[in-house]
């Protein structure tokens, strides 16, 4: 199609495209002309060749003004010229050429009708977002122009519709006789508007509906043409659906909704918002932000508009606060802000979308309210109680609630319950004393500024009877502290409670400026006093027993400092911490006769009360076997037969006969385990026998010598039984240091037992080797290494009781022993007299001598009388003196009350009577009787033996 057969039928629908044809009026005005002003106004291109079109006129004379072109000459109506000469019928083909330049002046200029020109449609028109388009029908009914718009909407270009038969072309076949109808009237000079059903030529060609608005024309010739008006119905229906959506969404939503211009001020605003703000709709129009909010409130929104509208960048969920027309509540909205644009793509203002979100904030706060309630709660599980120390456990309950629940707190407690009384005197009355055993700040080290004096940590006090304080503990309620000073503003009085106990008071309070509590704090307080008086009493309770522990375990220890002839002793004992209770670990150091000694050390396995009372069983019984005079491994065979004993409510035998039987009653039997070493030294020979029931070996230090650790076979553990035990006999030079520990002293958590074995055995190496304030010929004393050797050893105390005990060797001298072997004759009881007296001499023993003469007689007779072989008499001279007479004869002798009548038995009552101690004990070739005498000046005087002789009768 040629550019004069396409026309100016481009762009939305004017007048200047519609293809004009020269019309010529018969009678009255065409109807068609009705449509023509409307339209003048509604352009839509906006080159200004095409808006300066062709326009209709009216001359002078009352006929239309026709509209010039350039087709060729005109073939005007007879009688029928425009005031300029020109033919009135002409159509424009040529866009922005010179014909319709001509024309455009022509209409202005040569007919005076200045006040009326063609213009551009501004930006956002309807014809923006409509289908209109434009074509025209020749006399022979077939289409002889098409415009772009058609071609856009048809999907057919001008060069395959100029020629067509519109209705062959569009209208279905069984629509097409009564479409010749309507266009034979429309050729014949009718309107005529309606609605048509189309379809788009080609094998698949589309359906749609269109408005057709058809006015009829003349050409040149006078014949009947026609121009088509069409508007795509469903862009019209979705255009109409889209508005009504459009107007159920702004006027029907229950969110406040709000369009706002360009200069920031509302176009338009919904019922939701005007009835929030008051007034009607039309009422917000042409108001500004600051209109409904203040400062800084409005500034910040403002600039969150302009960056919306300068940007396009939407905002969601922004969070304004104000108030309401007539209510001084603060209200709080989420507000959404987008760009709103035009059909053309022109920013045109702002969507404000906004929710109250009052309530929401307000269950918000509950809810966080809540959450951190819960999350200090759990908090306060996690960190109070930790510790059994009852300052600790108030120290953790102020550092959960300082500063996350209040700014200054402070705990006190009973003192009654801290020193151990069970029932406070003034506890019902709350006016016992109590001792401040915590305070926490977060303000300032001087909190009640202006108000009475803080009790220091520490101080004991008590509440006056009709305080707050005094009445929340009276009542075991919270109580409300009345302002004091200038700095608090609230302040809670909260009793500890525990087993319904009331155990002390905590005081949470609030400075100013802070939120004063509420029943919720109020509920808070009370459980976090209640969780922390229970970790309290639970502390207290612990503390009491493990007092009591200490105590006991410490009574069954050896008093002082322990003494045994021919060793230098010395000795530590640690008790755990009261975190790790008490131990069942115990040394002792227990006299033999002939100044031989029973060291001893041992560990029962387990804490507490429990292993406390077990370790003062196994120690007496430790004690009372070695009293007998028994073998170490003897010794080890039956405290292990009373260690499987200790658990059986029937006792040792009972446990081997129910072994035997039947399987223990679980429910009344306890297994207790312990472990021992069992030591005995001669300091004569200086040669010390060891037994082992499962416990760690002794370490010896030889002078010069380098630490080492004995071989002692270990065994099995006390309480196990089953396995006998084994002895090992060792003879110590002198000097020699002996060391016998528990495995609190080498063995934690934090390194293993080799490790802490070879710790021990290195810090013992050397021992002698003198401080540097001593002079270099002075041994160390065993104090000093006592002390060395803890502070050396990574002990990590507390984990574990530590017992240390440490023996070095001091044999006696030759010149303090007497030693003589005597036949089985009468005549050596006379002899025994003679070396006895000698030798008592030599030691400057003079008054000892008549005493030691008859004592010595005595037992050589006895021997003579009673025993077998040869008899030995030795006298051992250390604190005490010691006699000791031996023979191969395996009886005993048993003392017994003689008689009036009888003629002996008195001899074994007499030694009693005049010795310290006497006794008789098995040797491995027979029998050994001895007795004890007290040295001259020393605290215990000598017996009289004629008072003694007479005593007898």
């Amino acid at each position: 199609m040629t550019e004069a057969g396409r026309g100016e039928l481009e762009g939305t629908v004017r007048v200047s495209e519609i293809p004009a044809k020269a019309t010529k009026s018969t009678g009255s005005r065409n109807p068609s002309d009705r449509a023509r002003p409307e339209a003048a106004d509604d352009s839509g291109l906006g080159g200004a060749s095409r808006d300066c079109g062709p326009a209709r006129d009216r001359t002078g004379d009352g006929h239309p003004g026709r509209v010039s072109g350039n087709r060729g000459p005109e073939r005007p109506p007879s009688g029928e010229r425009t005031g300029a000469g020109r033919p009135s019928g002409a159509r424009t083909g040529d866009t922005g050429g010179s014909g319709g330049a001509e024309g455009g002046a022509s209409v202005m200029g040569g007919h005076g009708t200045g006040d009326s020109m063609w213009q551009t449609s501004p930006p956002g028109s309807i014809y923006d977002y409509i289908k209109v388009a434009s074509f025209s029908i020749g006399p022979d009914g077939l289409v002889d122009q098409w415009s772009l718009r058609a071609e856009q909407l048809f999907d057919i270009s001008a060069e395959q519709a100029v020629g067509m038969d519109p209705i062959e072309a569009f209208i279905d076949p069984d629509r097409r006789e009564e479409g010749q109808r309507k266009m034979a009237e429309v050729l014949d000079g009718r309107e005529w508007t309606g609605v048509v059903p189309f379809r788009v030529p080609g094998p698949d060609g589309t359906e749609g509906l269109a408005e057709v608005y058809v006015m009829p024309t003349t050409v040149e010739g006078g014949e009947r043409a026609a121009v088509c008006i069409v508007v795509d119905v469903r862009t019209l229906r979705r255009i109409e659906t889209d508005l009504a959506a459009s107007q159920a969404i702004f006027g029907q939503s229950p969110f406040g909704f709000l369009l706002i211009d360009t200069d920031l001020q509302v176009r338009r605003a919904n019922q939701r918002f005007a009835s929030i703000y008051g007034g009607d709709v039309d009422d917000h129009r042409g108001r500004g932000v600051r209109d409904y909010l203040q400062s800084p409130e409005a500034e910040r929104v403002e600039a969150t508009l302009r960056r919306v509208l300068e940007t396009g960048d939407s905002i969601t969920d922004m969070h304004i606060t104000g108030f309401v027309p007539g209510s001084e509540e603060r209200r709080h909205w989420s507000i959404n802000l987008y760009r709103v644009h035009s059909g053309t793509g022109r920013p045109i203002g702002i969507a404000w979308l906004g929710t109250d979100i009052t309530a929401r904030r307000s269950a918000a706060r509950e809810a966080a309210a809540a959450r951190r309630n819960l999350a200090l709660l759990n908090e306060a599980g996690s960190r109070i109680g930790n510790s059994l120390d009852l300052e600790t456990t108030a120290r953790e309950l102020l550092d959960v609630v300082v500063p996350g629940f209040c700014d200054l707190a402070a705990v006190d407690l009973y003192q009654g319950l801290l020193v151990g009384d069970e029932t406070p005197p003034g506890l019902a009355d709350g006016s016992a004393e109590l001792r401040r055993v915590a305070f926490a700040s977060a303000v300032s080290d001087a909190p009640f500024v202006g108000g009475p004096a803080p009790v220091r940590v520490g101080a004991v006090h008590h509440y006056p009877f009709n305080s707050p304080c005094a009445d929340a503990l009276r009542t075991a309620r919270p109580q409300e502290v009345p302002e004091e000073g200038n700095l608090i503003q609230s302040t809670l009085a909260v009793p500890m409670v525990a087993h319904d106990t009331v155990v002390g008071l905590v005081q949470f309070s609030r400075t100013k400026g802070s939120e004063p509590f509420g029943e919720r704090d109020r509920g808070l307080a009370v459980e976090l006093a209640a969780r922390a008086a229970v970790c309290i009493d639970n502390a207290r309770l612990y503390r009491r027993e493990h007092e009591r522990a200490l105590i006991l375990q410490r009574s069954l220890l050896p008093p002082g400092d322990p003494e045994a002839s021919g060793l230098d002793i010395a000795c530590r004992y640690l008790p755990g911490n009261a975190a790790t209770e008490v131990g069942g670990d115990w040394f002792d150091v227990i006299e033999l006769p002939g100044h031989r000694t029973a060291l001893v050390v041992g560990d029962v396995m387990g804490r507490g009360l429990r292993a406390a009372v077990a370790m003062g069983e196994l120690r007496t019984a430790v004690r009372t076997l070695a009293l007998l005079d028994l073998e170490p491994a003897e010794v080890l065979s039956a405290l292990d037969e009373i260690a499987r004993g200790l658990g059986t409510p029937g006792g040792g035998q009972s446990a081997s006969r129910t072994s035997a039987s039947r399987p223990r009653d679980k429910d009344l039997s306890e297994v207790y385990l312990a472990t021992c070493v069992y030591a005995v030294y001669d300091s004569v020979t200086r040669r010390c026998t060891f037994a082992n029931a499962g416990h760690l070996p002794p370490v010896l230090v030889e002078p010069g010598e380098s630490a080492l650790m004995l071989d002692v076979p270990p065994g099995m553990p006390l309480g196990v039984g089953g396995e006998p035990f084994e002895e090992v006999e060792v003879e110590l030079p002198e000097g020699a240091l002996l060391a016998l520990y528990t495995d609190g002293l080498v063995e934690s958590r934090h390194h293993p037992l080799d490790e802490g074995l070879q710790a021990f055995v290195g810090a013992l190496t050397d021992p002698d080797q003198p401080p540097t304030s001593l002079r270099a010929d002075t041994p160390r004393s065993l104090e000093d290494v006592c002390d060395h050797v803890l502070n050396t050893l990574d002990t990590h105390h507390g984990e574990d009781d530590i017992a240390l005990l440490m023996a070095r060797v001091q044999g006696l001298p030759e010149d303090s022993v007497g030693d003589w072997t005597l036949p089985r004759e009468p005549r050596s009881v006379g002899r025994a007299r003679e070396y006895a007296r000698g030798r008592l001499q030599a030691w400057d023993l003079e008054p000892l001598v008549d005493t030691a003469e008859l004592l010595v007689s005595e037992l050589v007779t006895n021997a003579l009388r009673y025993g077998e072989g040869e008899i030995r008499l030795r006298l051992l001279l250390d604190r005490t003196l010691v006699c000791e007479v031996w023979d191969a004869g395996l009886v005993q002798p048993r003392r017994r009350r003689a008689r009036d009548t009888d003629e002996g038995g008195r001899g074994l009552q007499l030694v009693g009577l005049l010795s310290a101690a006497w006794g008789s004990r098995r040797t491995p070739r027979g029998k050994t009787v001895w007795f004890e005498l007290p040295l001259p000046g020393g605290e215990h005087g000598l017996t009289d033996p004629a008072e003694a002789l007479l005593s007898l009768f």
